[in-house]
């Protein structure tokens, strides 16, 4: 009985894939890659031969039955076209199909945009919230985006050249001039990182011709900003979230970053009136 491995491949410098991923791609009895295209020229270039199949957004549910009877006669990998797989992609409901089916699901660890991006923005790193692709339409986007504005994680999107300007803007008009850190072409020839305030991030990517794909990094809302709840408010909350069975560190830090409260005092909180 195979195991499928979510296999990490490179964002785009090739020297980022570890030998692991390299072993575990010539070992499997089939790659299921989101692109044969692109995937193909990656074990062009490593001179992997395994038999290589497409699973993408569009033949996903057409193609688990095959992969599934493939694993079980060998260990399968899925790729992403780069970066981590099951991440902004279909690979989550193969993990899904295989679990079910009594399949063992193991990572293979490597290469991640949003990660990348975070490490190196200069802003808080020890609570994100990635929310993928920002919508295409305005209302949408300005929609998505008001309703984590008064989050205090750090928040990571992605986005494509032909929308980062409107996406600026529209960020700037949502959640006002923050600090933001534009991440540019990862590990690739034109790799850039743009860090400052929203609005030098328009006026600057307006003077350009934005190519790439980008990963905006953008600070949460300052807890100073936030109005603090008043005590019978989190009580309330509490008590909700209590009834979902949370262990009290849980409920400390999610609501934390909602109520202007800190987590010691949220945790002593709970305590007092169990």
């Amino acid at each position: 009985m195979g195991i499928l491995y979510l296999v990490a491949t490179p964002i785009g410098n090739l020297e980022d894939i570890s030998p692991r991923a390299l072993r575990i791609l010539r070992e499997a009895v089939l790659i299921a890659a989101e692109d044969t295209r692109h995937t193909g020229s990656l074990l062009k270039h490593f001179e992997i031969k395994s038999q290589l199949t497409s699973y993408f957004e569009h033949n996903k549910l057409n193609k688990l039955d095959l992969i599934l009877e493939k694993l079980s006669t060998g260990d399968v990998a899925l790729v992403s076209d780069a970066g981590t797989p099951a991440i902004n992609d279909p690979g989550y409901e193969l993990v899904k199909a295989a679990l079910a089916s009594g399949f063992d699901v193991r990572p293979v660890p490597g290469p991640s945009a949003p990660i990348a991006a975070l490490t190196v923005s200069g802003l808080p790193t020890d609570s994100f919230l990635y929310l993928g692709y920002l919508p295409s339409k305005t209302s949408d986007r300005r929609k998505a985006v008001g309703q984590v504005s008064n989050l205090t994680y750090t928040l990571v999107f992605l986005e494509s050249p032909h929308r980062i300007v409107d996406s600026l803007e529209d960020i700037l008009a949502t959640l006002g001039d923050r600090q933001i850190c534009v991440a540019r072409e990862m590990t690739k020839l034109y790799e850039e990182y743009w860090r400052g305030q929203v609005s030098g991030a328009v006026s600057y990517f307006k003077s350009k011709d934005p190519r790439g794909e980008f990963t905006l990094v953008i600070e949460g809302m300052k807890t100073a900003d936030r109005e603090r709840w008043t005590e019978e408010e989190l009580l309330k909350a509490i008590k909700k979230e209590v009834k979902k069975e949370k262990s009290a560190k849980e409920i400390s830090v999610e609501l934390s970053a909602q109520s202007g409260w800190n987590k010691k005092e949220i945790y002593a909180l709970i305590n007092q009136h169990k």
